[in-house]
């Protein structure tokens, strides 16, 4: 059994920020786990907006706090986003989310991710692997 808070990751490797200022993420269940995903809480900052595919993952993203408007970047759909909304990029869409407020969100990924992701030029997060222990 593993037993952690958010508040526990906080400053740590779990607790990652991006390159492009635009988010951090706090990692609380990582592939080392081995339990075939992982859980994350997610803040992404108004006013910012971050372009993502995630061509080797599969993502669920569900708002916790905050307003956001998500744009399915292939078909030009978009969305509001506020707490309770849950949202699954399962065809691995090119999206794009541009937060109104600062907006918190609790995502799960699979496969799971190691912890050292960020996004690439392409907005992709890289296939990385590691050994659970």
């Amino acid at each position: 059994m593993i037993v952690r808070s958010f508040k526990d990751i906080e400053n740590t490797d779990r607790h990652v920020r991006s390159r492009s200022g635009t988010w951090e993420s706090k990692r609380i269940v990582l592939a080392r786990e081995g339990v075939g995903f992982s859980l994350h809480e997610t803040t992404v900052y108004a006013g910012t907006e971050t372009s993502m595919w995630y061509a080797n993952h599969i993502e669920a993203v569900l708002c916790v706090e905050g307003e956001s408007e998500l744009t399915n970047d292939e078909t030009g759909e978009t969305h509001l986003i506020t707490p309770g909304t849950m949202y699954l990029l399962d065809g691995h869409e090119k999206h794009t989310l541009r937060p109104r407020t600062d907006s918190r969100f609790i995502c799960v990924f699979n496969p799971p991710v190691t912890g050292r992701e960020d996004h690439d030029a392409d907005g992709v997060y890289p296939l990385l692997t590691e050994e659970a222990v």
